[in-house]
C-alpha cells in the first residue's frame, strides 16, 4: 500500500513537470506567444532546466528539443525509479543493457501518452472557447496548439451546418491511441507495476 503510493506521488511529480516540459515543447513549435498567465507558467516551471540543457542540445527545425529530450529524460527517471523500487533490478539479470532498453522505450511510450492527454485537453479547451466566448484572451493560444492537428480532418470533412466536427473526430482518434499506447505501455512492463 505505502509502495503503491509512493508510486503514485512519483508518477504525479514527474507527469506534472513532463506535462509542463511539453507543453513548452508545443508552444514553441505552434509559435504560440509565452506573453499570457500560461506561457509564463510554463516559462516559470521549466525555465530552470530547459536553459542549462539548451547549452547541450541545440534545436533544430523550430522544434525545442531540449524541452523534448528533458521529458523523455524525466520519464526515463520515473521509470527507472519505479523499476529499482519495485525489486526488478536487483534480480539476476538487474539492471543490464535490455533492462535499460525497456526503460528507454517505455520512456518514449509514456511521452506519447502525455503528449496525446495535453493535446486531448488543448482541443477541447478550443472547441469549448470557440463555442462560448471565441474572443477569450487564451482562445487564439489554444487555437494555434490545436490547428496543425485539426487543419487534415478539416480538408476532408468541411464543418455541417456551421458546425466543425473536426475536434470530435480528432478526439476519438486520440482516444484510439492513447488505448494502443496504453496496451502497448503494461506489455512492457516486465515488472507488473505501472
Amino acid at each position: 500500500m505505502l509502495a503503491q503510493l509512493l508510486y503514485q506521488v512519483l508518477d504525479w511529480l514527474f507527469g506534472f513537470f513532463t506535462l509542463a516540459l511539453l507543453a513548452r515543447f508545443f508552444m514553441q513549435w505552434a509559435r504560440a506567444p509565452f506573453r499570457n498567465p500560461l506561457g509564463e507558467f510554463v516559462i516559470a516551471v521549466t525555465d530552470w532546466a530547459v536553459k542549462p540543457a539548451r547549452r547541450l542540445i541545440p534545436g533544430a527545425f523550430g522544434w525545442d528539443l531540449p524541452s523534448l529530450a528533458l521529458a523523455w529524460l524525466l520519464q526515463l527517471i520515473l521509470h527507472g525509479l519505479i523499476f529499482g523500487l519495485s525489486g526488478a533490478a536487483s534480480s539476476p539479470s538487474g539492471l543490464g543493457a535490455a533492462a535499460i532498453g525497456w526503460l528507454a522505450l517505455l520512456a518514449v511510450v509514456a511521452i506519447l501518452r502525455i503528449a496525446l492527454y495535453l493535446l486531448t485537453g488543448v482541443v477541447i479547451i478550443a472547441a469549448l472557447l470557440s463555442w462560448i466566448n471565441p474572443y477569450a484572451p487564451m482562445a487564439p493560444i489554444f487555437n494555434l496548439i490545436a490547428r496543425p492537428f485539426l487543419r487534415p480532418i478539416q480538408r476532408f470533412l468541411p464543418p455541417i451546418g456551421g458546425v466543425d466536427l473536426s475536434p470530435m473526430v480528432l478526439l476519438l482518434a486520440m482516444q484510439i491511441l492513447l488505448s494502443v499506447l496504453s496496451t502497448l505501455q503494461h506489455s512492457l512492463i516486465p515488472f507488473g507495476i505501472g
